[in-house]
Formats: structure tokens, C-alpha cells, sequence
């Protein structure tokens, strides 16, 4: 693998990593980041062709939606054939969501989006900042034979590059803010680049790269308790602009099964929402029928999210709802990994 001759286009959205100190007043303000490589001159070893281009008004991550995962996508999109590789600079809050709606956004796609971002700003002492885009770049600029190595979405922190869709933030003060419990690292930053090649998602063909900037997020979720109350349900499944309902249960996939919430959940699936059943547990699968309490969630059609995060259970979801398809095929489709999501 060589490490040179790429070109790279940093894409800063907001977030920690672009905020930067003012010494006198001790106040966050946005990075500049035209002045990029004066501020992080180890940048200039990489041999990389760095460009830059920034939102005109950098968001915080909390104010993150699908209208902003669209313009997201465009830039990358109208300036996919001129870079060999991209890499998006976030806020760690609803990176997962991102870079997950992200995934499923980019049809064929065969080039790295690398999704990093820091959890002290980028000119704080302590910083992770510079190590995290510095590797980011590094793994976005990774060729094998000319070609590019990664060709995903993956998400970079503190020395770990996750599959994208496979990520969920597990720290808010932890540098290692990160994990993906059900799917190994793509790749270790150690001494050396280790890039785990059989995790790695595989790219068959040439097929044309395409952009699904269709995204519906008529979505609920429904995070079962033990307690979760008749009327709070009924009320919530019984909205009439949802169109898919995301239930996190408990363990393998068990919920209560008791006439009133299995009839709540039935009249739902009736009236043609799709509810999809995910584990609460940070590791795991959902396995219905395992148990007693998951077997009537499986008879009357609810959808098994299998080992997939919430966040990509979202994005899956904003991604599929559009395209108007029918309750069978819809769970076909929902329980198949359209991009290495789910095992």
C-alpha cells in the first residue's frame, strides 16, 4: 500500500474539530479553514493534495438533518471524478447518523468518505483534532495498485476507522468516543497503517456512481421500559404522518407480550407502518422467536433489524421510505445489508 499522489477534499460541516481558541478572551471561534496547513503543518508530509471548502455557516451536529446529508452528498457528488478520496469533518454527537444516512445515500459508491471530527477544538492543547484528521486524510489517500483501498463510509476516531453504518458514539468525554460492537475496525492507526482488508467492503464492477437524495423521515423511536404505558403507545404508533416505527427491545429481540401491546403493534403494521424491531443492548442481534416474548412480534410482520445500530436502522429507513415499495418487499429489502449495515 503506498501512501502518496492523492487528491483529498476536506468538507468542514461544524462541529468541535473547527472551532479554535482565542487566547485573550478564551472563547470558541470557527477555524479558518483556508490557513489549514499553517495551522497543522504536518499536514505537508503527507504529499496529498488538500483542498478545502466549508459550509458558509458551520451547524452543530444536534442541528443535523436530511436536508444537510443532501448537500453533504452534492458536494461530494459535484466533485466526486475530480478528488480521489473525501473527507467530512462533523460534530461527534450525530456523526453516526450521518455517515450512516450517508452510506446509503451513495449508490456504487468506490471511493473513501471518511467521517472524523474531535472531541476538544483543533487548536486546544490536548487536542485529538490533529491526530484524527491527520489519520483520516492518511486512510483517504491509501492506494493499492493505483487503486483506492477504501471504498465506503467509514468514521475515524482515536486510532480506529469504523464502518460507518455499523458505528454508535458510546462517550461524550472519552477521546474514544466510538465503537462498533457488532463489526471489526476497518483499520488500526498503531506505529503502523494496519487496514484489515477482509472487513473491507467489497467493490465489484464499474458501475455509475448515483446520489439518493430522496430521504423521508417520517420515522418514530420507540424505546420499550418496563411499565411503558397502554396510552402513551397507542397515542404514539396511532400518528398519522408516520410512515416506519423503530422499536428497541429488549435482548435478542423480546418485548412485552401482553394482548394489549401486541393488538397496539398489529393495528399499526395494519395500517401500513413499518415497525422494525432492534436490540436496546449495545452488542448483539435480535433473533425473534428465540424467546416466547419476541415469537408473537414475528408472527403478525414486524421487520427484524438483526445486529443493526439505531442510528443506521434510521438511516435505512429515510433511505427506503420513499421509494414507495410494497409491505413484503419492503421487509425483504429491510432485512437484507444493502451496504455492509448488518451481518
Amino acid at each position: 500500500m503506498t501512501n502518496s499522489n492523492s487528491k483529498i477534499l476536506l468538507i468542514y460541516t461544524g462541529g468541535t474539530i473547527g472551532m479554535i481558541k482565542d487566547f485573550e478572551t478564551g472563547a470558541l471561534k470557527a477555524f479558518n479553514f483556508d490557513e489549514l496547513l499553517q495551522n497543522i503543518p504536518e499536514l505537508k508530509l503527507l504529499e496529498h493534495e488538500i483542498e478545502t471548502v466549508s459550509f458558509k455557516e458551520p451547524i452543530d451536529s444536534s442541528n443535523m438533518n436530511p436536508e444537510y446529508y443532501v448537500m453533504i452528498a452534492e458536494i461530494i457528488e459535484s466533485n466526486y471524478n475530480a478528488y480521489d478520496g473525501f473527507v467530512v469533518l462533523h460534530g461527534s454527537d450525530t456523526m453516526a447518523y450521518s455517515s450512516s444516512a450517508l452510506s446509503f445515500m451513495f449508490e456504487n459508491l468506490n471511493k473513501p468518505v471518511i467521517f472524523t471530527g474531535s472531541q476538544l477544538p483543533i487548536g486546544d492543547l490536548r487536542t485529538d483534532a490533529k491526530e484524527n484528521l491527520i489519520t483520516s486524510i492518511q486512510l483517504a489517500g491509501l492506494k493499492k495498485n493505483g487503486k483506492q483501498v477504501i471504498r465506503e463510509v467509514g468514521l475515524y476516531f482515536e486510532y480506529k476507522l469504523y464502518r460507518a453504518n455499523r458505528s454508535s458514539k458510546v462517550s461524550a468525554t472519552h477521546f474514544q468516543a466510538f465503537n462498533s460492537p457488532n463489526y471489526p475496525p476497518l483499520a488500526e492507526s498503531g506505529v503502523e497503517l494496519q487496514v484489515d482488508e477482509h472487513s473491507l467492503k467489497r467493490v465489484l464492477g464499474k458501475k455509475k456512481f448515483f446520489v439518493h437524495k430522496q430521504l423521508d423521515n417520517n420515522i418514530v423511536i420507540v424505546k420499550l421500559f418496563p411499565g411503558i404505558n397502554e396510552k402513551t403507545l397507542a397515542h404514539l404508533l396511532s400518528l398519522e404522518t408516520i410512515k416506519a416505527v423503530i422499536l428497541e427491545t429488549y435482548g435478542s429481540g423480546n418485548a412485552c407480550n401482553e394482548p394489549w401491546f401486541t393488538n397496539i403493534v398489529k393495528k399499526t403494521i395494519k395500517a401500513g407502518v413499518h415497525v422494525i424491531n432492534v436490540t436496546q443492548c449495545v452488542g448483539g442481534s435480535v433473533v425473534m422467536g428465540h424467546y416466547e416474548t419476541s415469537t408473537e412480534l414475528k408472527s403478525i410482520g414486524v421487520i427484524s433489524g438483526g445486529d443493526i445500530t439505531t442510528e443506521a436502522a434510521v438511516a435505512k429507513l429515510m433511505y427506503l421510505l420513499p421509494k414507495n415499495l410494497s409491505p413484503k418487499v419492503f421487509k425483504t429489502i429491510f432485512e437484507t445489508s444493502l451496504r455492509g449495515e448488518m451481518s
